[in-house]
């Protein structure tokens, strides 16, 4: 069937990467594995990052004209009708103004994946934006939440139970997991060209250089990190963005000649970094899940991580890593000294991690997983026609 794909917070063709950006793209590839064409159908953003009430109108306004002339556009033929429509990641700061607009018009199943409400944020600066989500929000046949925590904020927000199913990230492991089968020769090469001792661990960072939450993550990654300087290690970072000259300055502060720097790296190089490397540290500040979390366990890469947003989704505590309290770099560090101080302990947790990403997280699982929402979607809004029939 046609499927109208929109991504209301970042397209999937935007340039910059992103985990969100990168999920998109997983669900359209994966929509096409299932036998379906997906149709992007807008690259309208309505992200709102400041919390600015006359932004929020302005965008609402734009959303109304730009759904009412693909509205035309499908009546006349033009684009082509789908059978559902299907909204990836709606949230306060990134309302669906499309989506619901269209599908009233032409009574089509709407469903939701990583839709996620958070009731303390109706008075705040984004109340337009938590308004006109909770309406799409309702409207919508089906709601896949990505994490236990988003399941809960819908059921709060007073959306049906029956209406609201958990969706686990997902990613394609299969390149992750042939990395990790040759670990040693990707260990032997990097340590070649980096210069480092393959007999210290090495800890990974993988992120993007930005501000926000990924500036504050690094800030607190360089304060932990400075706490373990007793003990042998080397920091690897790939990641690029308009703070890299920043970032990268603490981070050498904090870690001096342990550290090396990769900028951005392509997915073939980031599957090789996985699989060289011993484990992976992220503070995790506002993390919505962490698909770098979901990768570095994909090549059996155990995980430090502090216990925020959607994290403990991807991460099982004491068994694929640890999570500890939410932007505590002493925490942080007692984590990683655990690690480091047991090799032991890291590969039983990297074993572990492997497994579980293969079992509940890999595309195959996701697969399954879509398939059974898109019908379930399709068949809500039969009966719901029938009832008003």
């Amino acid at each position: 069937m046609d499927v109208a794909f929109y991504a209301p917070l970042k397209p999937p063709d935007h340039p910059v990467p992103s985990g969100d950006r990168t999920m998109a793209r997983a669900l359209l590839a994966l929509l096409s594995e299932c036998g379906h064409r997906p149709i992007t159908v807008s690259r309208f953003r309505s992200f709102d990052r400041a919390g600015d009430p006359a932004r929020q109108e302005r965008l609402a306004r734009l959303g109304a004209s730009l759904a009412e002339r693909l509205a035309r556009r499908i009546s006349t033929g033009l684009s082509p009708r789908p059978a559902l429509w299907l909204t990836y990641h709606l949230y306060h700061k990134a309302p669906d103004h499309l989506g619901p607009r269209v599908v009233e018009r032409f009574d089509l199943p709407y469903l939701v994946i990583e839709a996620s409400c958070a009731r303390r944020q109706a008075d705040g600066p984004w109340a337009l934006g938590h308004a006109a989500s909770l309406r799409a929000l309702a409207r919508a046949d089906l709601l896949l939440a990505m994490s236990e925590r988003d399941r809960s904020g819908l059921l709060e927000a007073g959306l049906p139970e029956d209406a609201v199913r958990l969706f686990p990230p997902f990613l394609d492991a299969a390149p992750l997991r042939a990395a990790a089968i040759v670990r040693p020769r990707h260990r032997a090469a990097l340590a070649r060209a980096l210069a480092l001792d393959p007999a210290v661990p090495w800890i990974l960072v993988v992120a993007m250089m930005r501000p926000g939450a990924k500036r504050r993550s690094y800030a607190l990654s360089a304060r932990a990190l400075s706490l373990l300087t007793d003990r042998p290690w080397a920091l690897l970072v790939a990641g690029d963005g308009p703070l890299r000259p920043a970032v990268e300055a603490e981070l050498a502060a904090a870690c001096g000649p342990r550290l090396r720097l990769l900028g951005r790296c392509a997915p073939e190089d980031l599957a090789v970094l996985y699989a060289a490397c011993d484990f992976f540290f992220w503070p995790a500040v506002e993390e919505a899940y962490g698909m770098a979390l979901l990768e570095a366990q994909a090549a059996g890469l155990p995980v430090v991580a502090g216990r925020e947003g959607g994290v403990d989704a991807v991460v099982a505590d004491g068994k694929t890593g640890f999570l500890v309290r939410p932007r505590d770099a002493g925490a942080l560090a007692a984590a990683a000294r655990l690690l480091l101080d047991a090799p032991e302990l890291r590969a039983r947790l990297g074993r572990a991690a492997a497994a579980r990403v293969a079992r509940e997280h890999d595309r195959p699982v996701a697969r399954t997983r879509l398939e059974a929402a898109i019908a379930e979607a399709c068949g809500r809004r039969a009966r719901a026609r029938s009832a008003a029939a």
